[in-house]
């Protein structure tokens, strides 16, 4: 059984969301945060990435990150940038992007779901990350961002969304990266019926954002290490999500950098990357499928194709990520654990593979990898076996932005 619940959020009016909406925290770095900020008091940026607003030789973990982020929260909502709704409400979130649309319904998620595993996990995280994103939560006594999770469609589901996208959106408008985001409120009506379906929907899908749901555990943990008799309704054991449907997503690839060689010359690196892979020389940049990996070295593509047969059967070790990391990162390379080791980086799809191209002509790193991106049935299977992908397997896009919903606590 999935619970869900209207959740009761700040938001901004209709005439501010174009400016508040930003992009999740962690898909740019401090510089590209101020950049995207300039000029602008109200992006959302002010809140989830408040370094910005101070010397740009802060340590971005810094106690003042902190408070400063919850100073200006505390802003915004004093100056009318988020107003709270007068009750807890869904909505229907759309997301417009190179011809393709996802309508996911907004709402409050369980920690106690997540915690009993009814929402599924797919990635570890990182404790350095879930560490910056519970002192974030804490000290706001907020959730800024929601998770973006997903189900196997439900069309009765789907029909009542379409009546809800049927009438006049709240909030309709383009960013600047040119997705479109569109939002409508469920009526009040409704709210029963998307609750009674989910309840009947045996488990909600992570897609993006396992460092929000295991923080908002470890935030409703340290709030009840406090208060041992916390209320079943207090408003932290609720998160913000928004829910799509499989059928409307589509993942990207997460494409690999490796910043060196190791010990090995370009010369006794190919030779052992051919000890492997069939090389094609020549080959363009995108691969056409599952098993089709390319590798931009010495100035130009090469395709590569496994010489072992890969065991189908095992659903992790025959993720293209997996075939990588077993048959040449760790043994030709000696990146053995790609969570924690420097030598390598990730590169989501987004940035296409000219990004890649870019690294290595500068000198920035040795080799890329583009590769074929996990489907959506891959993640589903391996959650719901409740075993684990390797790191940075899967890109999803658009991203949802942040500030929409500020559920605080």
């Amino acid at each position: 059984m999935t619970q869900i619940r209207p959740i009761p959020c700040g938001r901004p009016p209709k005439a501010l969301a174009a400016r508040v909406a930003s992009v999740p925290y962690d898909v740019v770095d401090t510089r590209e945060a101020r950049a995207l900020a300039a000029g602008n008091p109200v992006s959302f940026l002010h809140v989830c990435r408040p370094e910005i607003d101070l010397p740009d030789d802060t340590d971005p973990y810094a106690d003042a990150v902190y408070r400063k982020g919850r100073e200006n929260l505390d802003r915004f909502y004093t100056e009318g940038t988020l107003r709270e709704d007068p009750v807890p409400r869904l909505f229907v979130y759309r997301q417009t992007w190179r011809g393709r649309t996802q309508d996911g319904l907004v709402a409050g998620c369980s920690v106690d779901d997540y915690d009993r595993d009814v929402i599924k996990k797919h990635e570890k995280t990182r404790p350095d990350k879930e560490n910056d994103r519970v002192k974030h939560l804490v000290t706001q006594s907020a959730h800024g961002e929601p998770v973006f999770l997903t189900y196997r469609a439900v069309p009765a589901v789907d029909a009542k969304v379409a009546e809800v996208t049927a009438g006049a959106p709240e909030y309709d408008f383009e960013a600047p990266d040119g997705v479109r985001h569109t939002l409508w409120l469920v009526p009040v009506a409704d709210d029963e019926f998307f609750v009674r379906a989910f309840a009947n929907v045996p488990a909600l899908y992570v897609a993006d954002g396992h460092h929000r749901c295991a923080s908002a555990s470890r935030a409703r943990a340290a709030l009840r290490a406090e208060n041992p008799v916390l209320a079943p309704d207090h408003p932290v054991n609720w998160f913000p999500a928004a829910i799509f449907p499989d059928r409307e997503l589509a993942i990207l690839p997460y494409n690999r950098v490796v910043r060196d060689l190791g010990a090995k010359s370009p010369g006794e690196f190919l030779a052992a990357v051919g000890g492997a892979f069939r090389i094609r020389h020549g080959a363009g940049p995108e691969p056409s499928k599952k098993g089709d990996f390319r590798m931009f070295f010495g100035g130009t593509w090469h395709g590569l194709d496994p010489i072992a047969p890969v065991d189908v059967r095992d659903p992790i070790g025959s993720l293209d990520v997996s075939v990588l990391q077993d048959r040449l990162l760790a043994p030709i390379l000696g990146i053995g654990d790609p969570r924690t080791d420097k030598r390598i980086d990730f590169v989501g799809g987004i940035r296409g593979t000219k990004e890649l191209e870019e690294r290595v002509t500068a000198g920035r790193a040795a080799a890329a990898f583009s590769m074929f991106p996990t489907t959506l049935a891959e993640l589903l299977a391996i959650a719901d076996a409740g075993a684990t992908m390797p790191p940075k397997s899967t890109w999803f896009e658009p991203k949802l932005r942040s500030g929409l919903f500020v559920h605080r606590f």
